[in-house]
């Protein structure tokens, strides 16, 4: 069970034949997003110079697989997993650490609630982002990437 990120995602519906090609071998297990991912997709489209084209082709491409949303449970594993990342990456001077944001750190906010998501759900988190590596030294996490 396989839970794509965001710039995943983008390949797919870009037509990047490695993920096409992936996805087509594990048609067979549950290929999924979040409404975290779903958000940055419709984020990058508003943003962009085709915002129609590209807001239509986002919608055909989410409505072919399940997208997991945000609830109680998710935001614990979030703040688990927060604090947890503080604990080993941030200062431990307190005055120091007061200050410290978690994107000070190198991580992204939404990186992390989409861990929460493939930790809550057992999920394999499909990306390229360096942070999912890193968030592997305080919690199991089990990561691929198809580029």
């Amino acid at each position: 069970m396989y839970l794509l990120d965001t710039n995943h995602c983008s390949q797919a519906i870009l037509g990047n034949a490695n993920v096409l090609n992936r996805l087509a071998e594990v048609e067979n297990s549950v290929i999924a997003t979040c409404a975290i991912v779903q958000g940055e997709l419709v984020d990058m489209a508003e943003r962009s110079q085709r915002k129609e084209s590209n807001l239509a082709l986002i919608h055909r491409f989410l409505t072919g697989i399940y997208s997991h949303n945000i609830d109680g449970s998710t935001a614990t594993i979030y703040g688990q997993l927060k604090a947890a990342l503080f604990n080993q990456f941030a200062p431990k001077e307190k005055s120091k650490r007061r200050k410290t944001k978690i994107t000070d750190l190198g991580f992204d906010e939404n990186d992390l609630w989409i861990a929460a998501v493939a930790l809550q759900h057992g999920l394999i988190i499909v990306s390229a982002d360096s942070d999912f590596q890193r968030i592997q030294q305080v919690r199991t996490l089990s990561v691929e990437s198809w580029l």
